[in-house]
């Protein structure tokens, strides 16, 4: 069983390359990457957990050190289900850091055995947010800047042209 578990907790409503990104840099960091998606009851997914799920499982689907879950609840209790010692957090902003350090300290707070790790996304990823990718796509533009060539597929399979 690997010993550095690490739960990277999000909507991935769609996963971007922004996300993609955190995931390649921390895969030397850790034996296994858990993406969890997570029910946020104060977000309405655009897409379903199981193409989210199908996503990751595409997209990561030749190494067995990145898998794809779903979980409710608090995010530190799912850390403790699936033993992962590492929460992994994407930061684009100061702003990103401020929020997210909160969430850290409250967790630590909760479990002092599981540490909250922070990556800077690249300067090249900083505006790719799920949310403008959404609304992108909602309005039939061309988010294929910021999603990988698998998501971009799905997307064009899920609307043909008319």
């Amino acid at each position: 069983m690997p010993d550095r578990i690490c739960l990277f907790p999000g909507t991935f409503d769609p996963m971007t390359l922004g996300h993609e990104d955190i995931i390649n840099r921390a895969m030397p960091l850790f034996d296994k990457i858990v993406v969890g998606i997570g029910f946020n009851t104060s977000k309405q997914p655009m897409f379903s957990t199981a193409q989210r799920l199908q996503w990751i499982k595409d997209i990561y689907g030749d190494t067995d050190r990145v898998e794809g879950a779903v979980y409710e609840g608090l995010t530190i209790d799912f850390c403790r289900t699936i033993g992962a010692r590492f929460i992994l957090r994407g930061i684009r902003y100061v702003s990103d850091f401020e929020y997210e350090k909160t969430i850290a300290d409250a967790n630590r707070a909760m479990d002092k055995d599981i540490e909250t790790v922070f990556l800077t996304g690249e300067p090249k990823y900083t505006s790719v947010a799920s949310t403008i990718v959404r609304d992108i796509i909602k309005n039939g533009g061309d988010a294929s800047p910021f999603l990988s060539q698998v998501i971009c597929d799905s997307l064009a399979a899920m609307n043909p042209p008319a």
